[in-house]
């Protein structure tokens, strides 16, 4: 007898399917992952024993499982806690960067920034969003580093292997360095901009990417969004557009729109990309 799912049956679906969702984007990138991945393995191993009926099959994977079931919490202990820690935040619900990781992280790239500027070391960061740029980064150095100041500052530290080429980043890591960019062919741009500001410019061509460039000869910093260049950026305005990056829930139109306005309100403090090609 075929019995009809009711609106009570489809929610309990939903719920489950949303709670074994929010803990396995809670296990990404730990060893804990690795485990979830072998598990999934040996639970279909396992089904389709029992559906050919191996039973010496089926028998000696219920048992490795049941030893494996009890052996998880022991060998597995810091990683599930810091997912019941994770739990308790709230992050369980939550799949926004919380506004203090945001702001910590938006510091540790400023500090980075202005350390970089009152140097006059060159450097070029990619800020990756929606569109992956797996295509530029797989042939380059993988970091999937943390985002701190001490980080971003070591790879374009001069004579730092990794110093040619950009970073690139996205709202959690530092994915890699020593990135060879497109360069933009955009014959409007001022021949007075170097290969930097090019390549900057030019993934933003091909990508929804963001790009903040250090200039070494002048000692500014730009910053590059769908091909359009705003140079000489005060430390005010910088804070504000990593902000509105790393808090951004990849709504594109409203990233977009955050970062036009504070730029206009900053607009006397920086020089825009149409005034500074002329």
């Amino acid at each position: 007898m075929i019995r009809f799912l009711s609106i009570r049956d489809i929610l309990d679906i939903l719920i489950i399917a949303f709670l074994i969702y929010r803990i396995l984007l809670l296990l990404m990138d730990t060893r804990a992952m690795q485990l979830v991945k072998g598990l999934l393995l040996i639970g279909l191993v396992s089904v389709l024993a029992r559906a050919l009926h191996f039973e010496v099959l089926s028998w000696m994977l219920g048992k490795f499982l049941g030893v494996l079931f009890i052996a998880i919490p022991i060998v597995f202990q810091p990683e599930l806690r810091r997912m019941l820690e994770e739990i308790g935040k709230g992050s369980l619900w939550r799949q926004t960067v919380s506004k203090e990781k945001a702001q910590s992280l938006a510091d540790e790239v400023l500090r980075a920034l202005m350390y970089l500027q009152s140097q006059r070391i060159g450097a070029l960061l990619v800020l990756q969003r929606s569109t992956g740029l797996k295509d530029i980064w797989q042939s380059a150095v993988k970091l999937n580093a943390e985002i701190s100041q001490e980080a971003i500052v070591s790879i374009f530290w001069p004579g730092n292997p990794l110093h040619d080429g950009a970073a690139i980043l996205d709202r959690e890591r530092i994915i890699a360095a020593s990135c060879f960019l497109p360069l933009s062919d955009n014959p409007d741009i001022s021949r007075w901009l170097g290969t930097r500001h090019r390549a900057a410019l030019g993934i933003t061509e091909v990508s929804d990417a963001i790009s903040l460039v250090v200039s070494e000869e002048r000692g500014e910093v730009s910053f590059a969004i769908r091909g359009h260049l705003s140079r000489g950026l005060k430390e005010a305005q910088l804070r504000q557009l990593l902000l509105h990056y790393f808090l951004s829930e990849n709504e594109p139109a409203s990233l977009l729109e955050r970062i036009r306005r504070t730029l206009t309100s900053f607009r006397s403090g920086g020089v825009d990309d149409d005034e500074a090609n002329r």
